[in-house]
């Protein structure tokens, strides 16, 4: 079983809990410190076979960093547009996030702590081990990638068949040639070998009040237009040396490992996937959209017209959310 001591408040600087705030839980997950962020229910339930809506579950596995609050919007967004009827969670990646103080999480045993959980072939399992342990086997998924999420829900799909996934949301889907794509070549030099210069700066900086952090996350981001808050929070989290090297390290691993995309499961599953590419990417750029739709010509595979980025939880949070109600209207409709 997996052990953890739940941080049991709103995130909602101690308000009660309101119907539309998240539940914030920190747990050990294979082996690592792990944040849940909770729209709707605090726990599923195996439910009963008639109660379709309260069996359905849209879970959001992040880009990287993996660190649930740059979500939030996007995940308030959705569950309200949905009319609070579905729950919406999004899992972090394991140790990109930073517990309070206060929490002490408690480690598992050594048979389920998972192999190199950081890397990721360890946050691929680390996915599918929470959802073995926290969504009732008649539960079915929606499941929202972003950007390497979108990579870690093709592999979980194809290691864990039984999984009931209803859709798989793809959203500026790195699955493929990472280090060939424009900001590949640009960040791999970085992240496979000077990422370890970066980490004595930032941990001189950990040590700053985070009032004196906010100020500097808003002076590195002051040109971008609208910038949500919650990414501005999230952001903070990065001044931690254990959350950002824990996200580094998992991204030298993509630029090595994300080369050849998947084709096998796409083709086995494609009635499930919905692709959304964007038009300026450059994670992964126009091409690899004319590839896969070449590949895929009956699959549901769309180009950004709305000219929204790839860190689209910055201030497309809104956007994003209203497409993918549109887009699963008629799934919802038939359940």
């Amino acid at each position: 079983m997996i052990f953890g001591v739940v941080y049991g408040q709103a995130c909602s600087m101690g308000n009660p809990v309101l119907e539309d705030q998240p539940i914030c839980e920190f747990i050990s997950c294979g082996g690592a410190a792990t944040e849940i962020l909770k729209f709707g229910p605090k726990q599923i339930h195996g439910l009963d076979k008639s109660d379709n809506i309260s069996r359905v579950l849209f879970l959001v596995i992040p880009g990287n960093p993996g660190i649930v609050n740059f979500y939030r919007t996007f995940m308030h967004k959705l569950y309200k547009a949905l009319n609070q009827l579905y729950p919406v969670w999004a899992v972090s990646h394991a140790g990109h996030c930073v517990p309070p103080p206060s929490i002490e999480i408690t480690k598992e045993s050594e048979q389920e702590a998972l192999e190199d959980v950081y890397g990721l072939n360890g946050q691929i399992a680390h996915k599918i081990v929470f959802i073995r342990k926290y969504v009732p086997k008649n539960v079915k998924l929606v499941l929202i990638g972003h950007s390497i999420g979108c990579y870690i829900i093709l592999k979980m799909m194809k290691q864990e068949p039984s999984l009931r996934v209803l859709r798989a949301v793809l959203l500026f889907p790195t699955i493929e040639r990472m280090a060939q794509s424009p900001q590949g070549k640009l960040m791999t030099p970085v992240l496979c070998r000077l990422r370890y210069v970066i980490y004595v700066p930032v941990y001189m900086l950990s040590f700053l009040p985070e009032s004196v952090k906010t100020f500097i996350v808003r002076f590195v981001l002051q040109g971008m237009q609208n910038i949500d808050e919650a990414s501005l929070s999230a952001s903070v989290c990065l001044f931690n040396v254990n959350c950002l090297a824990n996200a580094m390290y998992m991204a030298s691993q993509e630029m090595v490992q994300v080369v050849d995309r998947d084709s096998s499961v796409i083709k086995e599953q494609l009635k499930k996937f919905i692709f959304y590419y964007g038009a300026s990417d450059k994670w992964c750029p126009l091409q690899y959209y004319e590839d896969m739709k070449m590949e895929f010509p009956d699959g549901d595979i769309r180009l950004c017209e709305k000219g929204i980025r790839h860190a689209f939880v910055l201030d497309a949070s809104k956007q994003m959310a209203a497409m993918i109600v549109d887009w699963l209207c008629k799934d919802l409709l038939n359940l």
